[in-house]
């Protein structure tokens, strides 16, 4: 008789041998299917249905998902992502010494795997992730700046400034498509020009830091019309849908930032936007962090001028 399957060992012991890679649950089942044919060769046999060899492979990658919470209750060291879709991974540390790996440079187990790719293997840092999210927004026509904390006058003592800065702000131009009839006739009647944006971003998201993460950026990005937390990796069963709640009551959205192509970074959570500016926070923020005012007179200049420059805002030159 041929021997069962036993999908969830077979699950486990490949994440226990891969310890620190992560996998979706589609090269899990090509990984089964390819070692153990055998064994897949009499799921298929006493299959009620006629599988071919994707059917056969489909049903491992659905088995996989129906599976997973089984899993994780008998071994609890098979840990999954947050994002889609999910990827498995085996880990024996506890979320709160996960995020310290990832602010140590680490991956979650502490190693770098060997699987993924030169771009991902990077020890990166938290600063590291900044110039990726700017190229991001720069996509997506949002003209950012960098605010370093280092550079606040910390006049209110050594916690005055506590989850006072953003990590990166910016400014959308909501009319940089427009006729320039139409820009001008807004710019001299009307200053509904731009959109201000702001950004906390972290390396790891899970459930030891999920709400912390998420109240640090309401605390210092809910002036701007958009306020957005941006994470590099998001882990754990529960972490999304704590932060969608989190989400639906204070309006902060989630990026995940794709560290080998900013491009592919995906709003995972949309921000509601609010309609004005707090300018009364502004004003704190200007008066205590030099960079912050910079980006405040960066906004005035272009409501005089109306263009947007390569100086005030890194853009790249463009030739005439």
């Amino acid at each position: 008789m041929a021997a069962r399957l036993r999908l969830r060992d077979k699950v486990f012991a490949y994440l226990k041998d891969n310890a620190g890679d992560k996998f979706t649950a589609r090269q899990i089942a090509e990984w089964i299917f390819k070692t153990y044919r055998a064994e897949c060769e009499e799921k298929r046999r006493v299959s009620a249905q006629k599988l071919d060899d994707g059917a056969l492979l489909q049903q491992l990658v659905a088995e996989i998902g129906a599976h997973r919470p089984g899993m994780q209750k008998k071994y609890p060291h098979i840990k999954i992502t947050a994002d889609r879709p999910r990827k498995y991974y085996y880990s024996t540390q506890s979320d709160e010494d996960e995020v310290a790996q990832a602010e140590a440079g680490q991956g979650a187990a502490g190693v770098t795997p060997a699987s993924m790719s030169p771009a991902s293997s990077l020890r990166l840092g938290e600063h590291d992730l900044y110039p990726m999210l700017m190229q991001y927004l720069r996509d997506e026509s949002v003209f950012s700046m960098r605010i370093d904390e280092k550079k606040s006058s910390n006049s209110r003592g050594s916690k005055g400034n506590h989850w006072l800065h953003p990590d990166i702000v910016g400014m959308e131009d909501l009319g940089a498509d427009w006729d320039r009839e139409v820009r001008d006739c807004v710019h001299e009647y009307f200053d509904k020009r731009t959109r201000l944006w702001s950004f906390e971003v972290k390396l790891l998201l899970n459930g030891s830091n999920a709400r912390e993460c998420f109240f640090q950026a309401v605390s210092n990005s809910s002036w701007a019309n958009f306020a957005y937390l941006v994470a590099r990796d998001i882990e754990g069963t529960d972490t999304m849908k704590e932060l969608r709640l989190l989400s639906a009551a204070h309006g902060i959205g989630l990026i995940k930032l794709n560290v080998e192509d900013p491009s592919e970074s995906e709003v995972m959570i949309p921000a509601h936007e609010r309609a004005a500016v707090d300018w009364d926070m502004v004003n704190r923020l200007a008066r205590e962090n030099r960079d912050f005012k910079e980006f405040v007179k960066r906004i005035r200049r272009f409501y005089q001028t109306g263009e947007t420059t390569a100086a005030d805002w890194g853009l790249p030159e463009v030739d005439d």
